[in-house]
């Protein structure tokens, strides 16, 4: 895995998204997000993956999965 830098700009931080499903791409385990950001929220196969930030302070940051909700037809 590579080193991720944790701050990039603007208050922008990477984050890993731990869990979910196994086919989700490992590119879309890798994300920006805001400073303080909580939750995290992936489009995958007609539905939404939830990821909710862990109480760690370490970096990289990290979200566990906690669900997935599928898009209304």
């Amino acid at each position: 895995m590579k080193e991720l830098n944790p701050f990039i700009s603007n208050g922008m931080l990477e984050a890993i998204l731990v869990g979910g499903p196994n086919d989700m791409p490992v590119e879309l385990r890798t994300q920006l997000v805001q400073h303080g950001q909580e939750k995290v929220k992936i489009p995958h196969y007609g539905g939404h993956e939830h990821f909710e930030r862990g109480d760690n302070c370490l970096s990289p940051i990290v979200y566990m999965w906690t669900g997935r909700t599928r898009v209304a037809e």
